[in-house]
């Protein structure tokens, strides 16, 4: 198996779009981003491009359901928190904040909004009719990752906003936030897992790759979307209750201890004796 694969002009040409447009902005706006900044940007562009031309993209078009279900964790939990990691305020806001655009940004980034869309369309995408058509047309395919990528930034911005104008929910509501964002996961990787039928017919109608059966990979892939991101979510829930109580601490420092305040008073001699 080659290291990418049959290379996919539109990955190629998105990525490559992506990186120039974004070295671009900071060469035109006069401002360098933060290392760690670039450094986001860049995994987050080479994770998306290794999921969508490598093994990765082999084995799913070999009908391995496992492979299809992480790519599609990749392009929802992976990479957009990483774009948002990367992009610095000062490079978002002359474009969020022009006329036309300002009034849908503040739409689309409000927290309901944000999470009813990524639900919406991660459920439809792995409803059989519309996964099946996926499978079946490359056009709908490439028209589903883009709709992961742009509801996953959508998603993730409550929990990632580099804008004050736009801000990031409180901690105490990004943990409520990631707790409901299981729901949608759970819904759909839960039925996939406990179905002793093949849910999509693709997977039944060709040679399996691995030496699994189809019903297997089924198995393996909905344990992925169900416990895998889980698990994940619960990661991330972790690092913003550290990040709360951070918070906490620096808010309300520790008492100063009471001996730095006490003076020793010494006994003051009166002149003669």
């Amino acid at each position: 198996m080659e290291l990418f694969g049959e290379l996919a002009p539109s990955v190629v040409v998105g990525t490559a779009a992506l990186a120039a447009l974004y070295f671009w902005a900071a060469h035109r706006l006069g401002r360098r981003p933060r290392r760690r900044q670039v450094a986001a940007f860049v995994c987050a562009l080479l994770v998306m491009f290794l999921a969508l031309t490598g093994p990765l993209d082999e084995l799913e078009d070999a009908r391995l359901f496992t492979a299809h279900m992480l790519q599609h964790l990749l392009l929802t939990l992976v990479v957009p928190p990483l774009l948002l990691a990367g992009l610095p305020d000062w490079m978002l806001r002359p474009v969020m904040l022009s006329r036309p655009v300002r009034p849908l940004a503040a739409f689309f980034t409000k927290p309901l909004v944000a999470f009813l869309s990524f639900a919406l369309i991660f459920t439809l995408a792995h409803h059989p009719l519309f996964y099946d058509l996926m499978c079946r047309n490359e056009a709908v395919h490439i028209t589903f990752h883009l709709l992961f990528l742009t509801t996953g930034v959508m998603l993730w911005w409550p929990l990632l906003s580099p804008m004050a104008e736009f801000p990031r929910l409180s901690y105490p509501m990004q943990i409520l936030y990631l707790f409901l964002l299981m729901i949608p996961m759970t819904a759909v990787g839960a039925p996939i897992t406990m179905d002793r039928n093949v849910v999509y017919p693709w997977y039944a109608e060709g040679p399996h790759p691995w030496g699994i059966s189809p019903i297997e990979d089924q198995v393996l892939g909905g344990l992925l979307m169900w416990v895998g991101q889980g698990l994940y979510m619960i990661c991330v829930f972790t690092a913003v209750f550290r990040k709360w109580a951070q918070h906490e601490d620096r808010d309300n420092p520790p008492a100063e201890r009471t001996t730095a305040d006490v003076r020793i008073l010494r006994p003051v001699r009166k002149p003669g004796v």
